[in-house]
């Protein structure tokens, strides 16, 4: 039986404002478009919060037993800046910067998002397509919202006319902004002016003649807008409803509100059942950004090069204390958060390795089926996983109370702690073990503090326990810290 058929799942749906009963359009099947990376710099860390989350939600979708068709796209053209209305196209920008051709570019850094992503062992998406490979699909979509009455043609590009379609439609609903307001509160900028009016979008720009990336249409030589690319992308992979649409707090307006009015222009119906947005990432309590020098990027955390943090951190833990917090609250990254967030999953690893010698008894003196379903209630829950670490958190409290004597497990329920253990660290929230990452340095680092052991274990059996402090202690000193049980000495790295 698939799981799903047991677990309630519940999200909140950012365009009704509440959490909802998730149901998908087909039975046992999900499709999820997540608007990817624009590919003109490195991914930052406000990038990866956003994609590990959506990661998180495609694993357990994954775990309970859904069929799931995941697409993210690749931004490699029409993202200009201020909002994808105006100014440079940041890809052609950097390839003028670094005297490179503008798919030069967009391969550097599609490769540079693949790398870190993989780090963080996020999963691929089912589908990754780009801007670039749907040209012709984007054309067809603008043809149909022209034919729908609600966009124009002037001087060779193409603007949707948001006044119009506000008449038959509701244009603000995802963002809550009234249009009205907006109108209000615009002001005129030299740029806006073959529309209508400010609030219009671009579905197509007209390319300037110094403009490298630019493609025949019937209105111009030029580029889609923006907004358009994933309207297409989407609709062609998913359908023209399709069952979640996620991207981070800042992608809500203008971009999605656009995504929802060319693809109810184009096909007259909603497109998205369930929309959901990350929130955003700080750093030392202040907004990240590369301006101002606040900004770490994930190679820079990964290796310790920095200027803010003491230390290192791996990807894991990075990844754990992200999950720390709920997706939609916002997450200050600092050093003590860090570090004390490196002792928790250590603690928590550690809890894991020490349930296969665990002494099983008649009878269990924890309601572990009882705990194991709610670890599924926390992700049932709009996918919380602070609340499911602390139920793991749970586990391990009870596995150190079998460990010490104060407690109880029978052989069965053993077997289930160990499965619910492995099933919510591994596969839902895409942890690694830290004492089996299978690197060559890791390996060495086994073999050496196994060397030490042995050596401290002769020194204690020689009653020379200057030598067995001195050990124990140095290792500390470094960040690794041996623990004495009764089935032998362990260490783990804090």
């Amino acid at each position: 039986m698939k799981r799903y058929k047991k677990q309630h799942l519940s999200l909140y749906n950012s365009l009704s404002k509440t959490k909802e009963a998730f149901q998908p359009i087909h039975e046992g099947a999900v499709g999820m478009y997540v608007c990817g990376p624009t590919v003109y710099s490195n991914v930052h860390m406000g990038n990866c919060r956003t994609f590990l989350s959506f990661d998180l939600v495609f694993r357990y979708l994954l775990h309970l037993g859904y069929k799931v068709r995941y697409v993210r796209n690749i931004t490699d053209a029409g993202h200009l800046e201020n909002d994808g209305e105006s100014g440079d196209d940041p890809i052609l920008k950097k390839a003028r910067i670094e005297k490179l051709e503008p798919m030069e570019v967009v391969q550097k850094y599609t490769v540079d998002f693949h790398t870190i992503m993989a780090k963080f062992n996020a999963l691929p998406p089912s589908i990754e397509p780009t801007a670039t490979g749907h040209i012709i699909e984007q054309i067809q979509i603008v043809e149909k919202i022209i034919a729908e009455g609600y966009a124009y043609e002037k001087n060779g590009s193409v603007y949707f006319d948001v006044l119009k379609f506000n008449e038959d439609h509701a244009y603000g609903k995802l963002s809550g902004r009234q249009l009205e307001d907006m109108i209000a509160n615009t002001r005129e900028l030299a740029a806006q002016s073959e529309k209508k009016n400010p609030q219009d979008f671009a579905l197509w720009k007209k390319a300037e003649p110094q403009h490298i990336m630019r493609w025949p249409s019937p209105w111009s030589d030029g580029f889609p807008g923006w907004h358009l690319e994933c309207t297409a992308m989407s609709t062609k992979y998913l359908g023209n409803q399709f069952d979640i649409h996620g991207g981070g707090m800042d992608l809500k307006f203008p971009h999605h509100e656009c995504e929802i009015a060319q693809a109810e222009a184009a096909t007259k119906i909603s497109p998205v059942n369930y929309w959901m947005h990350t929130n955003m990432l700080t750093l030392n309590g202040k907004k990240m950004a590369k301006s101002t020098g606040n900004n770490i990027l994930p190679t820079e955390l990964f290796t310790g090069e920095n200027e803010v943090l003491s230390k290192a951190f791996s990807p894991t833990v990075a990844k754990f204390f992200m999950f720390q917090a709920h997706y939609r609250s916002i997450l200050d990254f600092s050093n003590d958060a860090l570090v004390a967030s490196e002792k928790g999953f250590n603690r928590l690893m550690d809890a894991f390795h020490g349930i296969a010698s665990l002494s099983v008894s008649a009878s269990s003196s924890f309601d572990v089926a009882q705990w194991r379903q709610s670890c599924y209630d926390a992700m049932n829950d709009d996918f919380n996983s602070p609340i499911l670490i602390a139920q793991l958190f749970e586990g391990a409290k009870f596995i150190n109370s079998v460990k010490d004597g104060s407690a109880t497990i029978s052989e069965k329920d053993k077997e289930l702690l160990n499965t619910t253990m492995s099933d919510f660290i591994f596969d839902v929230l895409g942890l690694e073990d830290s004492a089996s990452e299978g690197t060559a340095d890791g390996n060495k680092l086994t073999g050496a503090v196994a060397l030490l052991i042995e050596l401290r274990n002769q020194a204690r059996a020689n009653k020379d326990f200057a030598t067995s402090d001195r050990i124990r202690d140095q290792l500390l000193e470094v960040g690794i810290q041996l623990n004495d049980g009764k089935d032998g000495t362990s260490f783990s790295v804090n």
